[in-house]
């Protein structure tokens, strides 16, 4: 039986790190859905959903099994719909884990028929977070080793530098 997954988030934007957790994934599982949230809570994204997944499409588009979408509501909800039976996330820090163990308990609580699963990141984009090369990018830093060059441009563009 095909098991099929789904990694979920804002991706605001796609990260290498984000891109690295989702190829291991895809060796993984039969199939993986990068799906990426309308509704962000307290989150302000810098981009759009649709900006999020078009730049998420172009950075993951030579994966064959690897789907990306956008969606809203709650993530087991839309995970019981596609029929997806693990939700990836990653762990960076020991400082993720207590917010992601929060969230899988709760998912559980939510559904018994969606598991998760947790990866950590290659060491090499263990620090790399959506929010810092957001914040490096406004600084006038250089963001090259942590995204594709098509989300470096699509930063710049947005904060005005080219």
């Amino acid at each position: 039986m095909p098991v099929n997954a789904m990694y979920p988030g804002t991706f605001d934007p796609i990260t290498l790190g984000h891109e690295d957790l989702v190829r291991r994934a895809a060796l993984l599982f039969d199939h993986v859905v990068v799906a990426i949230a309308a509704n962000t809570g307290s989150k302000v994204p810098m981009f759009s959903v649709d900006e999020r997944v078009d730049m998420a499409r172009v950075a993951l588009d030579d994966i064959d099994n690897v789907e990306v979408t956008r969606y809203n509501g709650l993530t087991v909800d839309f995970a019981r719909q596609r029929n997806l039976r693990v939700i990836v996330r990653g762990l960076r820090a020991v400082s993720d884990f207590e917010y992601e163990f929060q969230l899988a308990n709760m998912n559980r609580h939510l559904t018994d028929e969606v598991e998760t699963a947790f990866l950590t990141p290659t060491e090499k984009f263990n620090f790399i977070s959506s929010s810092l090369v957001r914040e490096v990018a406004e600084l006038g830093g250089d963001i090259s080793e942590f995204v594709s060059p098509l989300v470096k441009q699509a930063l710049l563009d947005r904060i005005g530098q080219r």
